[in-house]
């Protein structure tokens, strides 16, 4: 059996599935390129644990990513988070404890989203108006 480590990232109700295993640096998101990401603003948020750690970490893993759910920005939020916590959880399995806490250190360091997942969620509407909060306008007329 081959080394493989398995993540999830999330954001919102977007998840995103990393497998990480020994390889040459590639990268695919649904069987695309990292390069091919959409929206292409935001494109330069999934390459961030990439420019973080620098591309030498990412040499010897291969990282496929499968998304679902959520929007098009929750996705590529989910997608980060992915790679990031994949990249943790090969190196504390198959490389050293002391590379994997340097790894972590420098990500924590620059975003905290990168491995912790945000728990805000959508409000549940409410009845007696529109959306959760917002209320029918009364007119005492």
């Amino acid at each position: 059996m081959s080394e493989v480590v398995q993540t999830f990232g999330r954001k919102k109700t977007a998840v995103a599935v990393a497998q990480c295993k020994k390889g040459r640096g590639l990268i695919r998101v649904n069987g695309q390129p990292l390069e091919l990401v959409e929206p292409e603003i935001l494109r330069f948020k999934v390459f961030e644990p990439i420019l973080v750690l620098g591309k030498d970490k990412f040499k010897q893993v291969d990282i496929r990513i499968r998304t679902n759910g959520g929007g098009r920005v929750a996705q590529v939020y989910a997608i980060r988070q992915a790679i990031a916590k994949s990249l943790v959880a090969y190196y504390q399995k198959y490389v050293d404890e002391q590379s994997k806490k340097e790894i972590k250190d420098i990500l924590m360091k620059y975003d905290r989203s990168l491995l912790v997942a945000d728990p805000r969620r959508r409000e549940p509407k409410k009845f007696g108006g529109r959306k959760a909060r917002a209320r029918f306008q009364k007119s005492y007329r």
